[in-house]
């Protein structure tokens, strides 16, 4: 028997990375296509285009681990009694119990990793990405400006520079401003630096000369300069934003109450996403457990067990979808993570009733007894 438990844990554990892998591959396409823009447009490296969407990795395998392990139990236990090898395993006096401890083992060890994904691996991704993204959107020296061309900002000032030093300073600078329609200025320096203000980045200059022509009147003018700054008239909003609720530490969402500079509505969201990182990771056995159960407990079908899989499914699909509603009602009043807990704790002690105590021979005595009446 042992040796048959860890042939199906071995089969579960296969399936299981098959379809996470093949999941996380689709939902990877789907949510690279908002950062293709960035390559096209503002030249990013493919360097940072791969670091920005791994980022995205931890919080995609934690909504799809529960779905990819119920679907790697379905299908090995539904395999299985196909090949009528549970038949004989329920013959040889084996219990459901028994019979389901590979998928619930298997459901426990992906429940602790899913702990450490969600508490550990999902807030430093986040956090990673919102620098990544407050770089992508801000850094304007070695993001939009690349060495040897020129770069046309959306607000009619060109730049070209030569190159790049390591301590972020630029070689041989010119700039083409014509964002005033009366005036069109080039400033030529041999280097510089670039700088980030509340009103947002700019250039300081340094040896450089400035050329300026009056389109109305045509009068030029020239200027030489030691230093000399140039704003590039970048978006008002560049303060970093505030950290998300998901790269937040466990602690913090928890202890949101305390917090003086959330609202009250934020310090709910914040206290309900902590609850969910205690939770969600439990999905998992949840799932395993569901998938496992009507297969093991039913009765032996030989035209396939459809109705039992669809059943399975259905609940799946309702746990996942409570799991939806419940946390967005906590949102408006914590009285309902009540309700957050139960959607786990019920399957939980359901499902072992039904490995434990479940006779599938109540069901047709009391189709008898109704249908014959003493």
């Amino acid at each position: 028997m042992k040796k048959l438990n860890i042939y199906i844990a071995n089969q579960i554990f296969i399936g299981f990375l098959l379809v996470t892998f093949s999941l996380m591959s689709i939902l990877w396409l789907t949510q690279s296509l908002r950062f293709i823009e960035m390559i096209t447009n503002k030249g990013l490296p493919i360097s940072l285009f791969i670091k920005m969407t791994s980022c995205l990795m931890p919080r995609l395998y934690a909504i799809l681990s529960p779905i990819s392990l119920f679907v790697a139990v379905l299908f090995v236990y539904n395999r299985m009694l196909s090949d009528r090898e549970l038949v004989v395993i329920k013959s040889a006096g084996i219990s459901p119990w028994q019979s389901a401890k590979p998928a619930l083992f298997m459901g426990i060890l992906v429940s602790l990793f899913a702990v450490y994904v969600n508490n550990v691996a999902t807030p430093s991704a986040e956090k990673k990405f919102q620098d990544l993204e407050w770089q992508v959107k801000n850094d304007v020296s070695h993001l939009m400006f690349r060495e040897g061309e020129f770069t046309t900002l959306s607000n009619n000032l060109t730049v070209f520079i030569t190159s790049h030093k390591k301590d972020g300073s630029v070689e041989g600078v010119m700039i083409n401003d014509e964002r005033n329609p009366k005036v069109k200025v080039t400033v030529a320096a041999e280097s510089g630096i670039i700088i980030y203000t509340e009103q947002g980045p700019r250039i300081v200059l340094i040896n450089g000369i400035r050329q300026e022509v009056n389109n109305q009147t045509s009068q030029f003018s020239s200027l030489s300069f030691d230093r000399y700054s140039v704003d590039f008239g970048a978006s008002q909003n560049k303060r970093r934003k505030a950290a998300s609720a998901r790269s937040r530490t466990l602690t913090e969402l928890l202890n949101a109450s305390s917090n003086p500079n959330l609202s009250p509505a934020e310090a709910r969201r914040y206290i309900v996403e902590g609850h969910r990182r205690l939770i969600n990771p439990f999905y998992n056995f949840v799932m395993s457990l569901l998938a496992c159960v009507g297969l093991l407990v039913g009765n032996f079908n030989r035209r396939g067990q459809g109705k039992i899989i669809s059943f399975s499914i259905l609940l799946m699909v309702m746990i996942q979808a409570n799991d939806l509603i419940f946390g967005n009602l906590s949102t408006k009043n914590l009285y309902f993570l009540t309700l957050f807990y139960a959607n786990i704790i019920l399957p939980t002690i359901i499902g072992f009733w039904f490995l434990f105590f479940y006779n599938p021979t109540w069901i047709a005595r009391l189709g008898k007894k109704e249908e014959f009446p003493k």
